[in-house]
């Protein structure tokens, strides 16, 4: 399925999912994720059912938004829907399968944790492995309500998060760029090198690690084994 391309001007609204209900579909599912171009974490995504009951206003693309705002949505999101759920996918299975499968993970993952069960998915971009009916939407997040909560509760919690591992790795100043590549993020991994979280396969963080990606300590030894 491929994803529907849209205009210049964008208006958040819930108009697909009222056609989605007119058309008999009950459990309209919006997903997205959050993280894809960070450096550190993992990648985070989340799935929101909206009452069409308990509508909310000012629901938009979470970057669109400050941080305290997104604060205020998330809890009136996740106090009103009918059902919603976030999962995450960690920075070394983002190095092993590339951070595009992971993020489509992450997100089929949340799907599957939804209670009541999803009927219809509308996704930001992609299409997800599930045997549902979807529809991705280019800059969903933009135009779609339930979306556009889904990429609410998705950055709420990764930002979290990036605070809690900013008390661990206070030298990399996680609280404030939240794991993305600023300069200040690019110097402290020049300075003191990458973390265990940071993702080995993207550059800055792959030319400040002592091994390579594809170095294989196993296969150094059995090499030194044959050869004596």
């Amino acid at each position: 399925m491929r994803p529907e391309s849209a205009g210049s001007k964008f208006r958040c609204e819930a108009r697909f999912e009222r056609e989605l209900r007119a058309r008999g579909f009950h459990a309209v599912a919006g997903v997205d994720e959050v993280g894809r171009g960070a450096l550190f974490g993992p990648v985070v995504a989340a799935a929101v059912i909206l009452s069409p009951d308990r509508p909310m206003r000012g629901l938009n693309d979470s970057k669109l938004l400050e941080a305290e705002r997104r604060e205020v949505l998330a809890e009136r999101i996740r106090e009103r829907a009918v059902a919603w759920a976030i999962a995450a996918v960690d920075a070394a299975t983002i190095d092993c399968i590339n951070i595009y499968q992971a993020s489509r993970q992450a997100m089929r993952m949340a799907v599957t944790k939804l209670t009541p069960a999803p009927d219809y998915l509308l996704v930001d971009a992609v299409s997800i492995e599930l045997p549902l009916p979807q529809r991705p939407l280019i800059k969903g997040d933009m135009r779609c309500h339930a979306i556009a909560a889904a990429s609410i509760i998705a950055k709420v919690y990764r930002d979290a998060c990036m605070r809690v591992w900013d008390e661990v790795f206070p030298q990399y100043g996680l609280a404030s760029h939240k794991g993305y590549s600023t300069p200040g993020h690019c110097q402290a991994i020049a300075r003191f090198g990458p973390t265990p979280l940071h993702r080995v396969s993207f550059e800055p963080v792959r030319s400040h690690c002592l091994f390579p990606m594809d170095y294989n300590p196993q296969m150094d030894l059995f090499d030194a084994a044959g050869a004596a």
